[in-house]
């Protein structure tokens, strides 16, 4: 690799677009042990999972899982970089959102395929500096075709300096329907990072998050925060079917704090508008599903 390519200060877009296209498959099956460990993980008070049930909306993410060798991580804890994802050299990497929509219901016990293809590189400049934006697509199928079709969007950024400005944080919604809180401890993001087997240290080692990369606190996991928005959804509507799904990171969550998840259906009894918020009110994240 050209070092010039590992330059967080020259991003050469040209090159990073040559991943454009790049695909990779995972076969991978619908077992039950993880199942029951997500519900537990989210206070649920399910049955013991059985071979034929439907896996919820967005537990596809504890499958498929990247099963790099030790000595292939970083210093982040992520995989070294370049392989399927762009060499972005910026050093946070986050997920920024996504975009579901639900086909057929995942089987519990059955036989899956996801195929992934990065779909677009972007870099854009920020208030804060260099961004780049990797638009990832994935679709799990089994033996009678696609079940989901995911777009997911991943951004990297630089070190805040300095001086940089900070974001404007956004007020949270105050019409909710139902909510919960959410204890944000460090036993919480530990279980979904082990579930998810997400080696990324921000979300379990408190002195690197702190004095490497900056953050107050052991940072929540986007794709937790999603699911437990789907969750308080399903403890709410529990005979709807969830068809599509789009949420929003919009700022961290942070240990050792309380969160709020919340949502509202709207007039068409088809919308659901779903939120998060931080302990001081702050929106984190912004959700909508659709449900039949």
């Amino acid at each position: 690799m050209d070092p010039a390519h590992l330059d967080p200060t020259h991003l050469d877009l040209t090159h990073l677009q040559q991943w454009i296209g790049r695909t990779e498959r995972h076969d991978d099956q619908i077992t039950l042990t993880p199942v029951a460990a997500l519900a537990a993980t989210l206070d649920r008070d399910d049955p013991a999972p059985r071979a034929g049930d439907a896996l919820p909306p967005l537990w596809h993410w504890l499958y498929f899982l990247p099963l790099h060798r030790q000595s292939e991580l970083g210093p982040d804890g992520h995989a070294s970089r370049g392989g399927f994802l762009p060499p972005v050299p910026l050093p946070r990497r986050m997920w920024a959102g996504g975009r579901l929509a639900f086909h057929r219901a995942l089987a519990l016990g059955s036989a899956v395929t996801r195929t992934s293809t990065v779909g677009d590189v972007q870099v854009k400049s920020g208030r804060s500096g260099t961004l780049a934006f990797v638009l990832v697509r994935h679709e799990v199928a089994d033996a009678e075709g696609v079940l989901l079709s995911e777009e997911h969007d991943i951004v990297y950024r630089a070190q805040p300096q300095p001086g940089d400005p900070a974001p404007k944080p956004q007020p949270a919604p105050q019409d909710a329907q139902w909510s919960r809180e959410i204890v944000a401890d460090a036993t919480l993001l530990f279980r979904y990072s082990a579930l998810t087997f997400n080696g990324h240290r921000i979300h379990y080692d408190l002195p690197y998050v702190t004095q490497v990369e900056g953050y107050p606190g052991l940072v929540v996991h986007g794709p937790l925060i999603a699911t437990l928005l789907v969750d308080l959804l399903r403890r709410n509507l529990p005979d709807a079917t969830v068809r599509t799904f789009d949420f929003k990171a919009v700022r961290p969550t942070f240990t050792p704090h309380v969160f709020r998840v919340s949502g509202a259906l709207d007039e068409d009894g088809k919308t659901v508008r779903l939120w998060a918020q931080d302990h001081e009110g702050w929106l984190t994240m912004t959700a909508t599903a659709t449900i039949g």
